[in-house]
């Protein structure tokens, strides 16, 4: 017996037909809008997405505050860690240190939330950006705490623990403010 050769291919007309294409974009879930309004051409830009949509349009000064916190919280890491009791008189005006171990452990978890603070510098992700600023908020929400705690029970106060807390609510202030800056909607143009 011989071999049935199969049909010659034609050429489906199926594409050009609009009701054809409307139901393939519906079946693949291209073309209408997604959760955010966001319409897509196909099922590739769908997947990866748009790369507009996670570009964070950053508020000003935002790169020079998140330098200027990874400075800050690794200059005192390291003198924490090398200089404990030169960091400790600084603060409390010449008390004396009983033990270094707690200010260097201080030192270290400084040194860790540094290192954040360094790679959140060259991140475009807005999610990391406004964790990052949180911590910060958090970190000098609850050392103010500590320290306003302490004075109210030592009743030792000197200028360097004033000037200690006026800038701790200086930068939760500025902390809070980029963390609502970052994650506001942008305005559609």
């Amino acid at each position: 017996m011989a071999a049935k050769q199969p049909p010659p291919l034609m050429k489906k007309h199926s594409q050009t037909d609009l009701v054809s294409r409307l139901k393939t974009r519906k079946i693949l879930g291209v073309g209408g809008e997604d959760d955010d309004g966001e319409v897509h051409r196909s099922k590739i830009s769908q997947v990866l997405g748009n790369e507009i949509k996670f570009a964070v349009r950053e508020p000003l000064g935002l790169r020079v505050w998140q330098f200027a916190s990874a400075v800050l919280f690794s200059g005192i890491a390291i003198m924490a860690l090398a200089f404990p009791d030169q960091l400790y008189d600084a603060v409390f005006d010449g008390a004396q240190v009983t033990s270094k171990t707690p200010i260097r452990l201080y030192g270290g978890a400084l040194l860790s939330i540094s290192l954040i603070m360094w790679n959140a510098l060259y991140t475009a992700e807005k999610v990391i950006i406004r964790w990052t600023l949180l911590t910060e908020a958090c970190y000098f929400g609850v050392q103010f705490l500590v320290v306003t705690a302490t004075l109210a029970e030592t009743g030792f106060v000197s200028l360097g623990i004033l000037l200690l807390l006026a800038s701790r609510l200086l930068f939760v202030a500025i902390s809070v403010y980029y963390y609502y800056q970052v994650g506001r909607k942008p305005k559609k143009v």
